[in-house]
């Protein structure tokens, strides 16, 4: 979905253009970080474990052309302010380039510590991947024995979203390889329909049993007892285990408890942010009004369209309440799982206890 390449006129960093799909798959080159930030600021790529990807290797494309390396790592850090991972990212290959710089290394050096931070990241972020799908499906084995899974997820978690093929999905393609799974049912997650147009994707590709409905039908879904567990993935996660990931995900953990229905979240552990104490000190990204009050096929050029180049379906100048994430109190999470292992019950000493494992792992 990301890759780094050298044509003739200088490295460039291709993305897979998320907002095209599922019409059409196409490439975005850019040649430049703020190239980069536009691209994230328009979801053309998107998902917490990539952000950081797309992040370090923007960092090293400003280093290997030239550009101001502190310059683009602000901008790319505060492109999306919730999704942790994408700071992470850029601050992981911003301090390979100082290092080889303070050490006494030339700039040539420095930019390719850079890219080479932001290729150990890709590849590390497959790997976490795998092994969250483990962790994953072994936890739903254990909670629900016997197999046949009916599983609801939210937004896009798969290999759109990842080095790997994703967080939460992986899970539920794991239990599709392992003939574990009865029926994916995918929420359209609205206003952008990540789930109708990149999750169903995905399963399509795949051959996964799935079905989409829209975000309220998840309700009737569950009274209905069609649901055996939720699996959702994060762009933050707070040391008091307060889950911001996709807006919409909150109201399902209300409904998953009420039902007595597993909610776990599946994240690698870089979206752990020791530095945010709790829910309330997330922030929550703010989005445009025309998401909601325009609809836009991605495929289709509307003429005359302003805004969002969609067709409008409220009143011209309506204002909408567009939250990009909602936040999700610990006590609703059954779990969190990552590549190091899960958590459960979720609490602050159990993630701290979780993420210095992780630490150690790493050294």
């Amino acid at each position: 979905m990301l890759r780094w390449d050298e044509p003739p006129e200088g490295p460039v960093l291709v993305l897979l253009d998320q907002t095209r799909l599922p019409a059409e798959e196409v490439e975005l080159v850019c040649t430049d970080a703020p190239a980069l930030v536009e691209a994230i600021r328009a979801l053309a790529v998107r998902g917490a474990p990539l952000l950081g990807i797309a992040g370090a290797y923007g960092v090293a494309l400003a280093a290997v052309r030239g550009f101001d390396v502190d310059d683009a790592a602000r901008a790319l850090a505060g492109a999306r302010p919730t999704a942790v991972n994408l700071a992470v990212g850029v601050r992981r290959a911003q301090a390979a380039y100082r290092a080889v710089l303070s050490g006494g290394g030339d700039q040539k050096q420095a930019a390719g510590a850079a890219l080479a931070a932001a290729r150990a990241l890709h590849r590390e972020d497959a790997e976490a991947s795998a092994r969250m799908a483990e962790h994953g499906l072994a936890l739903l084995d254990e909670l629900l024995p016997g197999g046949g899974h009916r599983i609801l997820t939210h937004c896009n978690t798969g290999s759109l979203v990842s080095g790997g093929e994703g967080t939460a999905f992986a899970v539920a393609l794991a239990a599709h390889r392992a003939g574990q799974l009865r029926r994916l049912w995918v929420d359209e997650t609205r206003p952008l329909l990540q789930g109708a147009r990149l999750t169903a994707y995905e399963a399509a590709r795949h051959g996964m049993a799935y079905t989409l409905l829209t975000d309220n039908a998840a309700g009737s879904l569950f009274a209905a007892g069609e649901v055996d567990a939720v699996l959702i993935g994060a762009d933050r996660i707070a040391a008091d285990g307060s889950v911001a990931n996709k807006v919409g995900s909150y109201p399902l953990a209300v409904l998953a408890r009420y039902h007595h229905v597993p909610f776990i979240v599946v994240a690698p552990v870089t979206t752990v942010d020791p530095d945010t104490p709790d829910g309330a000190s997330i922030e929550v990204e703010q989005r445009a009004s025309h998401e909601v009050t325009e609809v836009t096929a991605p495929q289709v050029p509307v003429a005359g369209a302003e805004a969002g180049g969609g067709i409008p379906v409220a009143p011209l100048g309506t204002q909408a309440y567009n939250p990009a994430f909602d936040v999700t109190p610990p006590e609703l999470v059954t779990a969190i799982v990552t590549e190091v292992g899960a958590v459960s019950p979720v609490t602050a000493e159990a993630l701290a206890e979780l993420c210095d494992r992780s630490r150690q792992v790493t050294i």
